[in-house]
């Protein structure tokens, strides 16, 4: 994965990152506001050897007092010692107990011990820690003085009694919730990448590349507003989504150039992945550029493109398959030019009726009449109606939806085209997401749309109504 990868992640699952941020940084407060304050006392120790008058003896005795100093420190890890202090001072608690709270270090290079001790109060631990340098001092002097002898040859001093700091070491608020906020960032990010690479929905151009052969063709940029509008009739001429179709139409005119007449399938691999919105769209865009256009409902188990239309879809393929009314009679025009050809009535075979002979005597038919027949088919992984349309067809448009559509369904889609001969014309890209502030193939994979390059005199006119606006403003300051 290369830098921009890792940006891309970020960005399209910033919220999540920063909710699991979020989650962190409460965790740390919560912690930190709610667990008992920590105090700390510590006490210093010489260890030295009884004196000397040669250097060499001093030197031997510095050497000796050094070796010994690192038994002692051991030593306060003692549950014997805990319990002297314990005795000593009356305290409520078990030796291991008070051993936890309890740690000795040496100062390197030299022969001082540093006790320290952490309670929860601080005139506790200043009392603890004396405590403990006091009867560390007798213990050595015990274990020291030799058999029948009064005077140790080794002791150890008290030179720092023990301090008292009413200031907690612990917790540390500011450390805490600034280690919350940096691994939160953390683990957002990595559940984020971690998701990334789990994912296994086409998200680029590469993604398609690898699963087939066939060229992307066009990319429909998401858009909220297709739930209540979906047609590209309903929209301004220059919105990026209109654009898009004219993209498309014009990269669909570069397929099979020698052909007059040209049958396309679109199709997809799974259900819901705006098959049916695109290709009606499609007829629409190319009935606009004054193809003679026909759209065919051969989703014969879930018709909806007739519908989308406004058209009335109980009268199409099935009745004129089935010798009921003609196909003259079947076809039906909408208001933008494009003749549409509905699915007919439901029937219980589909499959059957679609690699019939009227079935292709039906195609033969409008391929005669059109210069564009788009037919509308069922998804290819479900059923086999699409892939049998295809194989009587030119060859068949691939929808693929962007973060849904997975690389393994698109390769079995293909697969199954290939299996019955049919072509895989192109794969158009669905509801990607926008780049850079525009509607686009996305990430890397063509050049975007929607750029906002409408019509001049739209532009003059919202720069004439902000002119007129700041010259109502300056006359009301001028008042």
């Amino acid at each position: 994965m290369t830098l921009r990868d890792y940006l891309r992640i970020i960005r399209s699952a910033w919220l999540s990152i920063a909710i699991v941020t979020l989650l962190c940084v409460a965790a740390s407060a919560a912690y930190t506001f709610t667990v008992a304050p920590q105090y700390e006392s510590t006490a210093r120790l010489f260890v030295s050897t009884q004196g000397s008058d040669t250097p060499g003896d001093a030197y031997t005795g510095s050497l000796y007092s050094q070796q010994r100093v690192a038994s002692y420190a051991d030593l306060i890890q003692s549950r014997e010692l805990a319990g002297d202090v314990i005795d000593e001072l009356g305290l409520e608690v078990s030796p291991p107990d008070l051993v936890d709270r309890v740690s000795a270090t040496v100062v390197p290079d030299t022969v001082n011990l540093e006790i320290t001790v952490v309670d929860g109060d601080p005139q506790g631990a200043q009392t603890i820690a004396q405590g403990y340098a006091e009867a560390l001092v007798a213990l050595v002097r015990e274990l020291e003085t030799p058999p029948g002898e009064t005077v140790a040859p080794i002791k150890a001093t008290v030179v720092d009694p023990a301090d008292f700091d009413d200031v907690a070491i612990s917790p540390q608020p500011l450390r805490n919730i600034a280690l919350g906020l940096v691994l939160g960032a953390m683990l957002g990010i990595g559940i984020a990448i971690l998701r990334d690479l789990l994912d296994t929905s086409v998200k680029s151009a590469e993604d398609i590349a690898s699963a087939t052969d066939a060229p992307l063709i066009g990319a429909i940029g998401y858009d909220a507003s297709v739930r209540n509008d979906p047609l590209i009739t309903t929209l301004p001429s220059h919105a990026p989504r209109v654009e898009a179709f004219r993209v498309l139409r014009t990269n669909l005119q570069f397929i099979d150039l020698d052909k007059t007449s040209k049958v396309i399938v679109g199709t997809s691999a799974v259900p819901g992945e705006g098959k049916t919105t695109t290709m009606v769209n499609l007829a629409l865009a190319l009935a606009q550029g004054g193809e003679r256009t026909l759209l065919i409902e051969c989703d014969l188990r879930r018709p909806k493109a007739a519908a989308a239309l406004g058209l009335d879809s109980s009268i199409g393929v099935t009745t004129v398959l089935l010798g009921r009314v003609t196909l003259a009679d079947a076809i039906q025009s909408h208001d933008s030019g494009l003749d549409v050809l509905g699915g007919g009535a439901i029937p219980p075979n589909p499959a059957e009726l679609i690699q019939s002979a009227g079935m292709k005597d039906l195609l033969a038919e409008v391929r005669e009449t059109y210069d564009v027949v788009l037919i509308d088919a069922p998804p290819l992984l479900p059923v086999t109606d699409a892939a049998l349309l295809s194989a009587q067809a030119d060859g068949a448009l691939v929808i693929v939806r962007h973060g849904k559509t997975t690389v393994d369904q698109l390769n079995g889609a293909v697969r199954r085209l290939e299996q019955v001969d049919a072509a895989a014309l192109g794969v158009v890209f669905n509801m990607t997401p926008k780049a850079g502030g525009a509607y686009g193939y996305g990430y890397g994979y063509g050049y975007g749309y929607g750029y906002g390059y409408g019509p001049e005199e739209g532009r003059r006119a919202d720069r004439s109504a902000r002119d007129s606006d700041d010259g109502v403003r300056r006359g009301k300051r001028s008042r």
